[in-house]
């Protein structure tokens, strides 16, 4: 079930997957759609019906444009770290307005389902119910869920499986930093401000250079404990 109670000024791991683990797009390009949509839904302001044809007339979603005639943004959530997979999501994340976590789950994944439904005349629900949330209590978990979120999952798309992607670190990580669909690039390289709140990202002292290392550690773990178990 979502998570419904007042998580102001906590962290949180927020996940959904696709109906039946179907995967959650049609054409691979649809994804970027809902990547978009933790930037431009994360606002307390609603969204006009045309708020579309507005990005586009100011540069389009991929630049991240924010109208001029639009009130500012006003942010419900932090946003530390996501990736979206083929079928299933994980974002984490900081409720900064009460109640933010619900409101902004609900406007991402309603606005996608619609935009899904309206362009392939489909109905119905696209994911697994609502959201699941997971709180966050101690720095030590936060910094493995930024490694599962931004580097386990997208070294399970790496040729030949996760565990080829933790044998050869250096390549998946290139690879991960490749994916479209990751923080893992803006996070890491300091790129441009977009969906990560950056200014956040410091006050948590996040080291972020050291980042690639505490992932291979990381990893290294995640592989023994494989092996364990294939025994």
């Amino acid at each position: 079930m979502g998570y419904r109670e007042s998580v102001t000024d906590s962290y949180v791991h927020v996940y959904n997957r696709g109906a039946k683990k179907l995967d959650i797009f049609r054409e691979h390009a649809d994804l970027f759609r809902l990547m978009y949509g933790l930037y431009y839904f994360n606002n307390e302001n609603p969204m006009s019906a045309s708020w579309v044809r507005d990005v586009e007339r100011a540069g389009g979603m991929h630049t991240f444009a924010w109208p001029e005639h639009w009130e500012p943004r006003a942010p419900l959530v932090s946003i530390l770290a996501f990736t979206i997979m083929p079928n299933h999501f994980h974002i984490v994340l900081k409720e900064i307005v009460d109640g933010g976590v619900g409101k902004f789950m609900h406007r991402v994944s309603m606005s996608y389902s619609k935009f899904i439904n309206e362009k392939y005349a489909e109905n119905g629900s696209l994911f697994q119910g609502t959201y699941k949330a997971r709180r966050i209590d101690d720095e030590t978990d936060l910094h493995n869920l930024l490694v599962y979120t931004m580097i386990k999952n997208p070294f399970e798309l790496y040729p030949s499986g996760l565990r080829h992607a933790c044998q050869n670190f250096d390549q998946a990580y290139d690879h991960a930093l490749a994916y479209p669909l990751t923080s893992l690039a803006e996070y890491v390289e300091h790129t441009s401000p977009a969906i990560l709140d950056h200014g956040l990202l410091r006050d948590i002292g996040e080291d972020r250079s050291a980042f690639k290392e505490f992932a291979r550690e990381s990893m290294a773990h995640h592989l023994d404990q494989m092996n364990i178990f294939d025994f």
